[in-house]
């Protein structure tokens, strides 16, 4: 075996799919040097894990990458809204289980600079690296991890270069696993899992085909189930013109094998699901998958993390698993920044299993209860499978951490039945258009890098803010808010006075601490008799400073 001298970076990725590009990318934004490893020769040649919801669009926003990733996604601009029928050729009713998706209109507008994205992984990956690599990630395909170890002070990691050979031995503060639902990493810490396991098979078949347009004439969705009987399936388009992408049942308990799909057979079902007998199909490739819901019991040992699939498994509808990854990601760099530049303490890593942990359960429960709603073709819930509960946007952008990195939270549902962000400790930051030196923002926009305090013209709590801020030697941005023609850093289009503090919960002597990924960290609803000495408390209790 030839090894080379070993590397030395602060963070190791495991897995170069769509959870680890974006970690690579959220960890590149904090100025974090890193190394990623991904054992495939390059990124995803499969249409596949193409729902990017608005919380996740809202992280690629403040990362600046969401241009390049609307524009990626042109192709699929177009298309919107689930559809379900028994077929398309012959009257069958047609049933929209879902409709409205990717407009920017009704609720997702009042609470959302951006909206939902279709961009299927084999075009948004490319752009990740792209991104990441422009900011000095180090990413490197053909590359295996073999093995690791960890001691108090950090990782050791042997990785391979499948082109050459070479081994390398990688030195790291911390390892994130991002390798898939079968984790080596978690294998590796023996982590077990718990949740009802695998629910359905499919085989996701790649086809070509010109006549299909013209079949669906001016019909345009995300995703059609056709449900007609033992040819049921799921079509969806690649480029709405020529390629699509049929996901088929698959029973592989029943001995069913991916060889008895052949050509002809998948050619044949597709027709008889569309119901073109005539049309033209072409094979283009057909790979496996799996839908299950599992959990990891723990998302943190020492100085390993999980995230993604290797974290929590989740049934394909609704987009909750690639997304809900994605945030796992995010959440992650942030603490991990803070931590390597010194401003928090190692115990505030702990928070990241205490809040994404809880929130994985509940969305896998949610996304198990729509499947069997939507009647998903090859899935035979259990009776057990409840109700889906609150809509996709509720659980997409409500989720909450009553506990964490947080003070004050109240101990409500983690993912609650309706939507409401309203300031509270523990929720997503409300968001509102303000005005920045002229410049039209989101309040979102205002939240990566560092903590940021709002509050009103004219309070103690920017002095106090900055006052942190060196006594503390943390990043805390103190902006304050109000109407036009005061001396507010930024202003509110509606030159209302209490139009922010209202949306976030507090009177006008108020002021809201926000953490680096918009979550809502500590506010204070009124005037406090000594701001600095309050916010120097809340501040070290949130960073685990002693």
């Amino acid at each position: 075996m030839e090894e080379n001298a070993e590397d030395r970076v602060p963070v190791l990725i495991v897995g170069g799919s769509l959870v680890g590009l974006s970690t690579s990318l959220f960890l590149s934004r904090h100025g974090v040097r890193h190394m990623l490893v991904e054992k495939h020769t390059a990124t995803s040649i499969h249409p596949r894990g193409r729902g990017i919801n608005a919380r996740t669009m809202e992280l690629f926003r403040t990362a600046r990458a969401e241009p390049a990733i609307r524009k990626a996604a042109e192709a699929l601009k177009d298309s919107d809204g689930i559809l379900q029928t028994e077929c398309l050729t012959d009257g069958s009713p047609q049933k929209w289980l879902v409709k409205g998706v990717s407009q920017r209109r009704g609720g997702l507008a009042a609470v959302s600079p951006t909206g939902w994205c279709l961009c299927s992984q084999n075009n948004i990956e490319p752009v990740l690296i792209e991104q990441s690599g422009r900011q000095g990630a180090d990413i490197r395909f053909s590359t295996e991890l073999m093995s690791f170890d960890q001691d108090a002070d950090g990782v050791t990691a042997l990785v391979k270069d499948l082109r050459t050979g070479e081994h390398t031995r990688v030195r790291a503060d911390f390892l994130i696993g991002c390798d898939g639902p079968r984790s080596p990493v978690r294998e590796s810490l023996h982590i077990p899992q718990t949740g009802s396991g695998e629910l359905f098979h499919n085989v996701s078949v790649t086809f070509r085909s010109r006549g299909m347009r013209a079949v669906l004439g001016d019909l345009n969705f995300i995703v059609c189930y056709l449900m007609r009987p033992g040819s049921d399936g799921a079509l969806l388009p690649v480029d709405n013109q020529e390629y699509w992408v049929f996901h088929a049942p698959w029973k592989p308990e029943t001995g069913e094998t991916m060889e008895d799909f052949t050509d002809e057979r998948c050619t044949d079902h597709i027709r008889r699901a569309i119901g073109a007998p005539d049309l033209d199909v072409e094979i283009l490739g057909r790979a496996p998958w799996h839908a299950a819901e599992r959990v990891a019991t723990a998302y943190r040992s020492g100085r390993v993390f999980l995230a993604g699939d290797a974290a929590h498994e989740m049934s394909p509808t609704g987009a909750f698993g690639s997304n809900t990854g994605i945030q796992d990601g995010h959440n992650l760099a942030w603490k991990i920044a803070a931590v390597l530049r010194g401003e928090a303490g190692p115990d505030l890593l702990d928070t990241y299993h205490v809040e994404r942990h809880p929130v994985a359960l509940a969305t896998a429960e949610r996304a198990s209860a729509r499947s069997a709603e939507h009647s998903h073709p090859g899935y035979a819930p259990p009776v057990s499978v409840g109700p889906p509960g609150g809509g996709v946007l509720a659980t997409a952008m409500g989720y909450r951490y009553p506990k964490g990195a947080v003070v004050g939270a109240a101990d409500k549902p983690v993912v609650p039945d309706e939507l409401s962000l309203t300031g509270e400790p523990g929720t997503r930051a409300p968001h509102l258009w303000l005005s920045r030196s002229g410049e039209r923002i989101s309040s979102l926009d205002l939240y990566e890098r560092s903590f940021v305090l709002l509050s009103s013209p004219g309070t103690p709590w920017r002095a106090a803010a900055q006052a942190v801020a060196r006594d503390l030697g943390v990043a805390l941005e103190a902006p304050t808010v109000g109407a036009a023609g005061t001396d507010a850093v930024l202003v509110t289009e509606e030159d209302a006075e209490t139009l922010w503090t209202h949306a976030h919960g507090i009177g006008v002597q108020g002021a809201v601490l926000v953490r680096p990924d918009g979550f809502v960290a500590w506010r204070s609803p009124d005037a406090d008799p000594d701001p600095r000495a309050r916010l120097t408390e809340v501040m070290r209790q949130l960073l685990h400073r002693s």
